[in-house]
């Protein structure tokens, strides 16, 4: 399970790792994208 900042609760969310999908921005850079379980907003995080 990961934290994920949530802008629509403004509060951050454990999410679970099944749900978590790893992408490429267009740059190149790592990030991990979710739904918000409490408000099924779309989540991002950027990681190294």
């Amino acid at each position: 399970m990961g934290e994920m900042f949530c802008v629509k609760c403004k509060k951050k969310v454990t999410v679970e790792d099944s749900c978590v999908k790893r992408e490429l921005t267009v740059k190149g850079r790592p990030i991990l994208k979710a739904v918000c379980p409490v408000c099924s907003t779309r989540m991002t995080k950027f990681t190294k």
